[in-house]
């Protein structure tokens, strides 16, 4: 039986009815740091951790009050103020959905909190940072625990703002200066799509709370609103999560620290339009809508497209940003198919948040004992110089390329065999992706921790201090044994149920010898032996060779930039000169032209007042002489 999404009940008092310190406590702490300023360096760090830890303990006490209520009574509403009146009030919604994203955001960011005390430790703005860290996870908690979209929205633009600081938090580097701004301008063309789509919902149904908006969406709503409505809400995901065509700030993200990194890919921004899609399910399911097929193409296109990326990069950093948009791009995937692939998709979010998490702090670690060096041309043979950070990379290596029984081979698979039931095309695609994955991340792991060294001669790579290697063997941890726990009996899709409908009867079960997944493991199995003949049996050239055209195309991000110069950047310069050119020569033109006459008929009139009675007193004799005669003249008609 097909079990509707439960109804809201109104909550006080406890874990769940405090939950607005989730958001209280790292924006207070944000808040601090930025105005105390210099007076909180010595220990602003610490605040901000202490912040981002409270935020978390609220999360898991808010998760064992929501279980402990009957599972058609694990929607709770929170209202905290009249905002806007007649439009909506500003409450949070805690149900299994927004839980699941408010553990995974304060747990992991929490551990990248910790982690960035060592990798910051001799930065003179170390203090800034951390406010900004703090206000990033304010604003995502915002975002997926408000109970409308205007919240969302606010959060929404919060983790815009935040993502903007931190990429830009080098500003003395030009690239990190550009790449900031690169972020925030075409993550706006996401965002007007989410306004837009917004505006839409309320002129059609009357409300932004999902509350009303699940009590006046009914199956006689027209297909066509739902599929505007579906399209704008995509468009706003592709912004956030950089699936094509919105996904060139990603890369060029790189440019902020490390941890900056860790946090945007595993836990928060990128997760969000994940979030968006699966909140708002109704607009994208409505029966013959071509909403949720357009999510399923865009991630499957985007998984492949961010795997052939990473198989370029010699950038560590921006081979793991390839891999995080390919991976979103299974999520979305999974988000398209419906009830049957959110279990699978949040649960890929959730078990990537730590393997890329793992990863990109441990690409950090070898950065920092390689004199931030990225380029893994230069690595080589780190394996014994840095054995912790060899061994959690490896970790969250395995679980990302979908090795037996570790938590990225239960979620990623589990994605790829629903999609071959529903959308047998895209589900293949996907497959192939999962091969190209093998490939790309095993260059990364041959290329880095094996072979003969090749590093600079100042270079002592060394282990990094335990504050930033025990969060790495935390995520590691996650890495190996949490998809199993999230899939198999169907647990996280009987948590969901109540969030995102569902049929109770019909869990999905994951096969281990599926045909699909059975090819999955052979696809990839493949592409680690490709990798290994390429960059693990013979030397690694230092030099990036040239390369034939697929490999300028991938290393150049399959020309997304150059497409987009095309089509927008340089059409838009010519509409700015144009612009320009009509405003000097058409409206400033007819305003000076305009003044110009009137200023050069002044001066010819003055001239006539000469100061002398006799030329007044002919200029009165001639013009009562022209007035008699028109009054004669038109007497005579």
């Amino acid at each position: 039986m097909e079990s509707q999404v439960a109804e809201i009940v109104q909550h006080t008092g406890g874990a769940i009815g405090n939950a607005w310190l989730m958001i209280a406590f790292p924006l207070v702490g944000a808040f601090i740091l930025l105005v105390f300023n210099r007076f909180t360096n010595r220990w602003g760090h610490l605040l901000g951790v202490a912040m981002s830890l409270a935020s978390f303990v609220v999360a898991v006490l808010a998760f064992f009050e929501l279980i402990g209520f009957g599972e058609e009574e694990r929607r709770r509403a929170v209202h905290l103020y009249e905002f806007i009146p007649g439009m909506v009030d500003m409450g949070l919604l805690i149900d299994p959905l927004s839980i699941c994203f408010a553990l995974l955001i304060t747990g992991v960011g929490s551990l990248i909190h910790i982690y960035s005390i060592g990798y910051m430790a001799h930065d003179e703005h170390r203090r800034r940072f951390f406010s900004y860290l703090n206000l990033f996870v304010a604003a995502m908690l915002l975002l997926v625990l408000a109970d409308n979209y205007v919240g969302l929205f606010i959060g929404w633009e919060g983790v815009g703002l935040a993502s903007y600081l931190l990429i830009g938090f080098w500003q003395f580097k030009p690239s990190a200066a550009t790449a900031a701004k690169k972020a925030f301008v075409v993550n706006r063309v996401g965002d007007l799509g989410l306004l837009v789509g917004m505006f839409v919902i309320w002129t059609t149904f009357g409300t932004l709370t999902f509350q009303g908006l699940a009590e006046k969406i009914t199956p006689g709503t027209q297909n066509g609103t739902m599929l505007a409505i579906g399209l704008l809400l995509l468009l706003g995901a592709c912004g956030k999560s950089a699936q094509l065509p919105l996904q060139s700030w990603l890369l060029d993200a790189m440019e902020g620290p490390t941890p900056v990194s860790a946090l945007i890919h595993a836990a928060t921004m990128v997760t969000a339009g994940v979030y968006l899609v699966v909140r708002s399910g109704a607009f994208f399911f409505p029966e013959g809508s071509g909403a949720a097929l357009a999510v399923a193409i865009v991630g499957a296109v985007t998984l492949l497209a961010g795997a052939i990326i990473g198989c370029a990069k010699d950038d560590i950093k921006k081979g793991l940003a390839g891999s995080t948009m390919s991976q979103i791009g299974y999520m979305m995937l999974g988000a398209g198919l419906g009830p049957a692939g959110y279990a699978f998709a949040i649960g890929h979010l959730i078990t990537h948040g730590f393997f890329k998490a793992d990863m990109f702090l441990g690409a950090g670690s070898v950065m920092h004992g390689m004199n931030d060096e990225v380029d893994m041309r230069k690595y080589g043979a780190l394996r014994k110089a840095m054995p912790i950070t060899y061994v959690t990379f490896m970790i969250g290596y395995l679980a990302i390329i979908g090795f037996p029984l570790l938590s990225g081979y239960f979620t990623k698979d589990g994605i790829i065999e629903t999609a071959v039931h529903h959308q047998p095309i895209l589900g293949w695609l996907a497959v192939i992706g999962a091969g190209v994955t093998g490939f790309y991340m095993s260059r990364m792991i041959f290329m880095t921790f094996f072979g003969e060294k090749r590093w600079a001669d100042d270079a002592h790579p060394h282990e990094s201090p335990l504050v930033m290697t025990v969060p790495l063997m935390i995520l590691s941890l996650g890495a190996i044994g949490l998809g199993g726990w999230l899939v198999l009996g169907g647990t996280l899709y009987k948590f969901l149920i109540p969030a995102v409908g569902g049929n109770i009867n019909e869990v999905p079960h994951f096969d281990f010898f599926s045909t699909p997944g059975l090819v999955t493991l052979a696809l990839v199995a493949v592409g680690v032996v490709f990798a290994w003949m390429r960059y693990g049996r013979v030397a690694v050239p230092s030099v990036q060779p040239r390369g034939n055209f697929l490999t300028t195309f991938a290393r150049r991000d399959l020309y997304g930039d150059a497409l987009n110069e095309s089509l927008f950047m340089r059409p838009g310069q010519w509409l700015t000169r144009l612009a320009v050119f009509f405003d000097n020569r058409g409206i400033d033109g007819v305003v000076n032209g305009l003044a110009a006459g009137i200023g050069g008929s002044s001066g010819r009139l003055r001239r006539i007042q000469t100061g002398f009675a006799r030329s007044y007193a002919l200029s009165i004799l001639i013009g009562a002489a022209l007035l008699t005669g028109a009054l004669l003249f038109v007497g005579n008609i």
